[in-house]
Parts: structure tokens; sequence; C-alpha cells
């Protein structure tokens, strides 16, 4: 059986993710998304939210699981099985990072196989930070996102701007 997983923060997962997973889906018997925790990005959604958002966008495939750990993505594929590490690229920038990061894991643990997929060309532009920043200056992502995430993106993007006018409203009194 082929177990893969594929890790990442996707604070928020995009449809370039998205296509990642389908994908992913149908050459894996099983493909665990792993909602990390990255200490270098302050996330807008807590684990436990992207955790149940993604699983909401995944809903009609079967063989893909959602979940969450802290810690070494090896230590990860070796609790439920997984010997493939499934990584998307979309520039030369992340080919350059994701390689520095395969030759870790292999370190770390040698039969973990990192398999890349290229992202297709509409999704190549596309990043997380972005589509926040886009979104908080009143921007219309919709075309990137899944349905759900994007209403809880706008949502959050709202009630972020609601509290910074808050505590600026407190430190002017």
């Amino acid at each position: 059986m082929k177990v893969a997983v594929f890790p990442g923060t996707f604070d928020p997962l995009t449809l370039g993710h998205l296509d990642l997973i389908k994908r992913g889906s149908a050459l894996f018997d099983q493909l665990a998304v792993a909602v990390m925790t990255n200490q270098n990005k302050k996330p807008l959604f807590t684990v436990e939210e992207r955790v149940e958002q993604i699983k909401e966008a995944v809903s009609g495939l079967d063989n893909v699981s959602v979940i969450t750990t802290d810690g070494l993505t090896v230590d990860l594929m070796n609790k439920i099985g997984a010997d493939y590490l499934m990584r998307g690229l979309r520039n030369t920038t992340d080919f350059q990072y994701e390689r520095d990061i395969a030759a870790m894991n292999n370190f770390l643990d040698d039969q973990c196989e990192t398999v890349f997929f290229l992202a297709k060309p509409e999704y190549q532009h596309l990043s997380s930070s972005i589509l926040k920043e886009v979104t908080s200056s009143g921007g219309d992502i919709s075309a990137y996102l899944p349905k759900n995430i994007n209403e809880a993106l706008k949502q959050r993007i709202k009630e972020e701007k609601l509290k910074q006018v808050k505590e600026h409203n407190e430190k002017t009194r």
C-alpha cells in the first residue's frame, strides 16, 4: 500500500493545494494531509480551524485524511506507516527550498522518499501569504480558494481589522 503525507501550514488552503491533493489521491492509496505548525509564521487560523476547513474541502476524496502533529515530518511518517512525502513546486525558489528539506528528511530517515508535483500554470503564482494580503486590502480572491475557506478568510480578516481598530482606540484613550 502506498501511503503519503502532504504537510503544510495551509493558512489558508488554496485551490493550488487542493489540486495537488486531488492529484496525490489519484497516485497514492492513502494520502494524509498534515496540518503543521511553522514557528516562523503567524497563522490567521488555529490548527483546529484549518483541519476542519480542509476536511470540508476534501470531503469527496475517500482516501484522503486530514491530521495534525507537532514535531518532525519523518516521525509522523513512521507513526502512520507512510513511505512518501508529497510536496508541490511552483518555481525554482520552491525547488531549492524543497530540495534541501528532502535531503534533510532523507538524512533523518533514509526510507523517506519525497515526491514532487509541479503546480499547474494557473496556480504557480499563488501563495497563502499573497492571498491573505490581497484579501486584507479588499481584493476578491475567491477564484483561488475553496468556497468554505474563502468565506472563513473574509470573516477572519474582518475580525482582525476590527480587533486592530479596538486596540488602536484603547491606546489613544
